[in-house]
Parts: structure tokens; sequence; C-alpha cells
């Protein structure tokens, strides 16, 4: 028995409305206003493909992840799916890869609220003041937490709705849905358009790994899951389609901020209000991380997959606290020493590692946990696969090389807890 089975547990405090909006907010975070560029660069219009592709892809492994949620309804996520169905490996190479890989977003996204709200010179210790204030609300209780999503999730979600009827309004261009607009960019410029727009908007994860504090999680992680992927989904392309209106495939590749491009185009004021939605946006999806990787290190933990000491619960605010405390010291550190913004592809990495896991954990479940037919789930895994091979070199590398570092680790640690 795990030495923390006499900690204070984990409760059940959220309901399907919570859920949602915590899915939500990792989903609708800064990628819904800056993917679009290097979308566009890579596909032209073609990236109206790739995020069908990628809603293709991610619907796969939404399913995936509801019917195993249902079937398994703990914290932890892929990682406790993939011990659970799979064995014990499986489980931790899903785990590692989404706890470091999504430490560095963690930082990046710290670094992409900063880069919009800070004064020049004063990005790194906003981006810090930002993380000890979203670890202080996670902290103080999970309820708390989702309050402040909601909040979050609906600040963006106007904003995002001033700036799609701003630009609707604007002069538009008209060449951006001709057959070589759509075609342009080739087949794997569309698959990489797929890739961008899939890391965007997969964040339903983060539902999954919160399945000790949510109410009836058989029937609520499920139904959460679907809904919060459909309306993201929507989201995604109502903005795709009005940024490509108004500025063409060419101005949108050219943006460095295409969604205030587009709304001041057609009505000038918008852009302060569109920055302020990026930056929530930002808050929001760090806000999710932090609550997400902090459940997963605590299933980690009372696994003894990674220190049990993280695995302690609050006696008042029943939450992960010293694997979420532990986890802030470190993006700190990250935010102070290195911008990682441009230097996460390791995390992609271990984001379709994390989902191939649950797709494969998924296809293994007996007949009785079935919900979805197993065709969703080959397409959910062999578009994992595909979306890894068009990432660039060096983030597969950098992915295999920290895939590699875990497995050392846990057989380092093995052999030490079987020699004590």
């Amino acid at each position: 028995m795990s030495s923390a089975s006499s900690s204070p547990a984990l409760q059940r405090r959220l309901g399907l409305g919570d859920a949602v909006f915590l899915g939500l907010g990792a989903m609708i975070g800064a990628g819904v206003f800056a993917v679009w560029t290097p979308a566009a660069d890579a596909a032209g219009s073609g990236l109206l493909i790739g995020l069908v592709i990628a809603a293709i892809v991610a619907f796969g492994n939404a399913t995936s992840s509801a019917q195993l949620a249902a079937a398994h309804p703990t914290s932890g996520g892929t990682y406790a799916y993939g011990r659970a169905e799979l064995g014990p490996w499986w489980g931790f190479t899903a785990g590692w890869g989404f706890v470091i890989g999504k430490t560095a977003s963690c930082a990046a996204m710290a670094l992409t609220f900063a880069a919009y709200a800070a004064p020049a010179g004063w990005e790194r210790p906003v981006a810090i003041a930002a993380v000890v204030a979203l670890t202080a609300t996670n902290l103080f209780g999970i309820t708390r937490t989702a309050l402040l999503t909601r909040i979050i999730v609906v600040v963006v979600l106007i904003v995002l709705a001033i700036a799609v009827a701003a630009g609707a309004a604007g002069p538009g261009s008209s060449d951006w849905l001709t057959p070589a607009a759509l075609t342009g960019g080739g087949l794997y410029g569309i698959l990489q358009s797929a890739g961008l727009l899939f890391f965007a908007f997969a964040g339903y994860a983060r539902i999954a790994t919160l399945g000790e504090e949510v109410r009836d999680p058989r029937r609520t992680i499920p139904r959460a899951i679907v809904v919060a992927f459909a309306v993201a989904l929507v989201v995604y392309a109502v903005v795709a389609v009005v940024v490509l209106a108004a500025l063409g495939p060419a101005g949108v590749a050219g943006s460095t901020e295409p969604v205030a491009a587009a709304a001041v185009s057609g009505a000038p004021w918008t852009g302060p209000v569109v920055r302020i939605g990026a930056a929530a946006a930002s808050l929001g999806a760090l806000l999710a991380l932090i609550a997400g990787i902090g459940r997963t290190t605590f299933a980690m933990a009372r696994e003894g997959d990674l220190p049990r000491g993280l695995a302690a619960v609050h006696p008042r605010f029943h939450v992960p606290h010293r694997a979420e405390a532990v986890l802030a010291i470190v993006v700190i550190v990250l935010v102070a020493l290195v911008d990682l913004r441009g230097a996460i592809g390791f995390s992609s990495f271990g984001v379709l590692l994390y989902y191939l896991v649950a797709n494969v954990a998924a296809f293994r479940q007996h007949t009785a946990a079935r919900r979805y037919p197993r065709v969703l789930q080959v397409v959910g895994a062999t578009g994992c696969v595909v979306l890894a091979a068009t990432l660039p070199w060096q983030s597969v590398v950098a992915g295999i090389a920290v895939v590699a570092i875990g497995v050392v680790y846990r057989l380092a640690s093995r052999r030490f807890t079987r020699a004590a």
C-alpha cells in the first residue's frame, strides 16, 4: 500500500459545467490567437483542410479518453489508463512525456502572457508573478480553479466574438477560397498545419486528469470531454474562416497577430481588446496546465513512479499541494533562465505519445467497457503517428531523449527501491 494512503484524499467537487470549462480553458488558449500564422505559412487556405484533419484525429483521441475515463475514474489521465490496460511501462511513458513536455509548456504560456501584458523589459518578472498567482489559486482548491477558469473562458469568448464580428465587417479578401489557395501548400504543408492546429486545441486531456475530483465521473468526464471538444472546434473553425476572409492566406502568414489584424481591418478600436483576450487565454491555458500536471504528478508519485512525497494531499483544501508547489518552482526557474516559446517541440512529441498510448489502451478495452467503435481508436493512433512525422526532426530527437531520460530514471529508482 502506498505511503500516501493515510493522507487526505482528493474530493469530488466538480460538476459537468466545471469540467467543460476546465477543458475549454485548456483548449481555447493562446493558440486560437497565434496558430493561424504558422498554419497559413505552411498551407495557405489549406489550413482549413488541416483543421478538418486535426479535428478527425482529435475526435479519435477524445473518444478514446472518454471511454477510458468512464472505466477508470481516477487521477492521472492516460498515465492511469495506460497502467491499467497495458501495463506500468506504457503508463509511465505517457505520464512522463506529459509531465515533462507540459512543464515546458507552462513556462511558454507564462512568457506568452507576459509578452501581451507586461511593459518592455518586465516580461520575465510578470511571467513569474503569473505562475505564482495561478499556483496559489490552485492550492486553494479545485473549485477556486474552476471559478477562475470560467471567468477567463467567458472573457476570451467575448473577445473572440468581438474580433469575429469586426473581422467579418471589414473589406475582406477574395483569394482565400480558390482551389489554388486550398491546395497550394501541398500534402505536407496541409499535414503540418494539421499538426499545429491539433496541438493548439487538443487540451481535453486536462479533463481526464481530474478523475478523482469530478462528481459521477463515469458519466461526467466522457460528456465533458465531448462537449468541450465540440465547442472548441466550432470556435476554431469560425475564427479560421474569418481570419482568412479578412486577410487572405498571405496576409495571415505575414501577420504576427492575425486575429487582431483581422479585427482591426473592420474596427480599428478592437486591437487592444484582442490583446487583452490573448493575454487572458494564455492565463487560462496556464491555469489548466498547472492543474493537469499537478494531478498527473500526484498519480505517478502515488504509484512510486515519481518521489512518493509528491503524492501528499492538503488536509484542508484537498489538492496535491506538494506536486503543484514543486511544479511552480521548476516553471519559475525555466521562466527566469530560458525562453521556451520557440523551443518546446518535444512537448508536441510528448502530447502525441500521450494520446497514442490512450488510443492503444482504449483499443484493448473489453466489450463491456466499449462506448465507441475501435475504428476511432485506429484513426486516433494513426493520426498521432502521422502528425509526429510532420514535426521537425529536432523535436523528435528531443522527445525521444526526454523519454529515454525517464526510462533511465524509472529503472534506477526501481533498482534503488529493491536494494533498500
